[in-house]
């Protein structure tokens, strides 16, 4: 199985300068075991081992930490995207497996904040204006690319913003299951996840992507 990189840890002690990023990390962690309901900032600031009124120096409230949360996992998944697309600039097909390559790795290697940044928890959107620039903007680099690979038939005609979807739920369908632990063990046992990664994402093109790889 190919290796991926490990999580960062969970619920971190505050170390001075670094208040925010403790915060969030307590607050993914606490997510992930206890939910919604269990999260308060009281409780993020006892784990990030902080006075209960040093979280209100960087967030209103629950919803604010969560937005946070989310926030950063966006921007963690768009700057992964784009690096990896950037980095084979010219061959849509090989951008296209490196991208999803890319979101793959973050699912796997942090999932609890991968969990909280795709849950959709996020209340009253419309108040926290970096969550929304943040996730139209991954959506619109996948859509980039998706229409660089249609136009060089890596992908089928049709409606972009649809592909993008498949694309998307494609991706996001094989990380739920190798995260529940889905896949049947003579599948996983033969494969390495990137070939996996491969193998699915040619159910949906024009072209075989492992010759288009082996071309460019």
């Amino acid at each position: 199985m190919s290796r991926l990189p490990a999580a960062r840890r969970k619920g971190a002690p505050y170390h001075h300068g670094d208040l925010k990023n403790a915060l969030i990390a307590s607050g993914v962690d606490i997510l992930s075991k206890d939910g919604v309901a269990g999260l308060s900032l009281r409780r993020v600031a006892q784990k990030a081992g902080v006075s209960h009124t040093a979280p209100y120096a960087h967030f209103a409230d629950k919803q604010a930490l969560i937005a946070a949360i989310s926030t950063e996992g966006f921007a963690r998944l768009y700057d992964a995207i784009h690096a990896a697309a950037r980095r084979r600039a010219g061959h849509p097909a090989a951008q296209l497996v490196e991208a999803a390559w890319a979101y793959v790795k973050f699912a796997l290697g942090d999932p609890d904040h991968f969990k909280v940044t795709m849950s959709g928890i996020v209340e009253r959107e419309q108040d926290h204006p970096a969550f929304v620039t943040i996730s139209q903007k991954t959506f619109a680099l996948v859509l980039d690319l998706v229409k660089k690979c249609q136009a060089a038939g890596v992908l089928r005609d049709g409606p972009p913003e649809l592909a993008a979807v498949g694309v998307w739920s494609m991706m996001h369908g094989l990380v739920s299951l190798l995260l529940e632990n889905q896949i049947s063990r003579r599948i996983v046992g033969r494969l390495s996840v990137r070939e996996l990664l491969i193998a699915t994402l040619n159910q949906m093109t024009a072209v075989d992507l492992r010759t288009q790889l082996a071309a460019s």
